[in-house]
């Protein structure tokens, strides 16, 4: 126990330091605004923290990304290995994992983002947790972690959860609200992902299965569990559920996976762009949404004599014809 107590404190304190660096550091900058002691300049450091910690992520988000497209345009091939080395469950795990490795697709990328927040998300829930008790972590003095536990937020204060608060009605409801919007935006991002980008055959296969697994599972997670979380801690994952379902909008309205609902729309809204602009349209795309009307055959207008085509001859009468007298001036001289 104490080993794995010691491997635990050796990558919990260097989070400690780093979380409470970017805390203290955001407050001193509100704190010079709004005051040291006020509750709005705590709950702006923690959304400043958010944003730094959500901004550092970014790579990670961009290769769980591309991770899970991989993923999605896999699932025919998988499927087909299913049907092929289904009675040989060895054989089907060899050659799914050398599918992956052909392609540079790892199925836990997708999870890395998580896995990487988690420890940075239990370092600031304990640093908050200590804070609450006066005690400071890190950079964390003991003076800004008791102005951090009495800081006035909501009828409470930032340290305050469901479960500790006091018997005040109103800390109950701010807490209930912030866990019901942390659950709702885990909820929505996960379903916004699977609606909108993901191909109707990457929704059928095991992967998919997980993915409906985590959708019910996680918030449901977050539900029981975030009575105990204090109200700073709801702040903290409900603005990063925020800054998630933001980045994900983005990529998948820009950059979409091809043969998915946000795919098609994409195309649409080109399509749309270039014949507003008069552009020609892209292979693929119907001439007669983007034809311009200047471009037609004109069409003769009513009552026009049409043009007599020249009768077809045969080779002998071609040699039989002869040819036409030209024309000759008062001089006799041909013009």
């Amino acid at each position: 126990m104490g080993f794995l107590g010691d491997i635990g404190s050796f990558i919990m304190t260097p989070l400690y330091y780093l979380v409470s660096v970017v805390l203290v550091g955001w407050h001193k900058v509100f704190g010079a605004v709004f005051g040291a002691e006020s509750g709005i300049s705590w709950v702006l450091s923690i959304i400043g923290l958010t944003l730094v910690i959500r901004a550092a992520l970014i790579p990670l988000f961009v290769k769980q990304i591309k991770s899970s497209r991989n993923m999605q345009l896999l699932q025919p091939k998988v499927k087909e290995l299913q049907k092929k080395y289904g009675h040989d469950r060895e054989r089907l795990t060899q050659e799914t994992m050398a599918l992956y490795r052909e392609t540079g697709t790892n199925p836990f990328s997708s999870c890395l983002p998580l896995i990487v927040q988690m420890p940075i998300f239990l370092a600031l829930f304990r640093l908050l947790s200590k804070a609450a008790g006066g005690h400071g972590h890190g950079v964390l003095t003991d003076h800004d972690a008791n102005l951090f536990a009495h800081a006035p937020i909501f009828g409470g204060t930032i340290s305050s959860s469901f479960t500790k608060s006091s018997g005040e009605v109103s800390v109950q409801i701010v807490a209930i609200c912030l866990v019901i919007a942390m659950t709702a935006t885990t909820f929505l991002t996960q379903r916004q992902l699977m609606s909108k980008n993901m191909p109707a055959d990457a929704l059928s296969g095991p992967y998919a299965q997980q993915q409906k697994m985590l959708l019910y599972v996680l918030p449901l997670v977050f539900a029981v569990g975030g009575i105990a979380f204090p109200i700073g801690v709801l702040l903290y994952w409900t603005t990063s559920n925020l800054w998630t379902m933001g980045q994900q909008f983005y990529v998948i309205r820009n950059n979409p996976a091809p043969n998915t609902e946000a795919f098609r729309a994409k195309e649409r809204r080109d399509a749309e762009k270039a014949r507003r602009h008069g552009h020609t349209p892209e292979a693929g795309t119907p001439a007669t949404e983007t034809q311009d009307p200047s471009s037609e055959t004109p069409k003769p207008a009513p009552g026009a004599a049409k043009r007599q085509q020249p009768k077809k001859q045969s080779r002998s009468q071609r040699r039989t014809a002869k040819p036409k007298p030209k024309p000759t001036t008062e001089q006799g001289e041909t013009p």
